[in-house]
């Protein structure tokens, strides 16, 4: 599996823009085949931060995603909306446990 974290700082005055924009791709993402999860938060600290979460079954799902139309617009309209640099990590997950609270 491999599932990507990634953080983008918007621009104030285009938070609503950057919100919408992230909502239709998480919609878009998550009908994706080989995409497991696709989600998008608010950072609860600074709510001028989006975080994506997203898990894949392999690469080739994730290539799949960059390729598809919806990842194409949320990427050419991205700089017009970011307030600073975004970052990107990719992890690369042999297991998987889930915890109990």
């Amino acid at each position: 599996m491999i599932v990507l974290h990634a953080t983008f700082p918007i621009n104030p005055e285009r938070r609503e823009d950057a919100l919408e924009l992230a909502d239709h791709l998480v919609e878009q993402s998550n009908e994706e085949a080989g995409v497991i999860d696709y989600r998008a938060a608010v950072d609860v600290q600074d709510e001028h931060v989006i975080r994506f979460f997203e898990q894949y079954e392999d690469a080739a799902a994730v290539d799949a995603h960059e390729e598809s139309e919806h990842f194409q617009r949320f990427e050419d309209e991205l700089p017009d909306l970011l307030a600073g640099e975004p970052e990107v990590l990719q992890f690369d997950v042999d297991d998987v446990t889930e915890l109990g609270l």
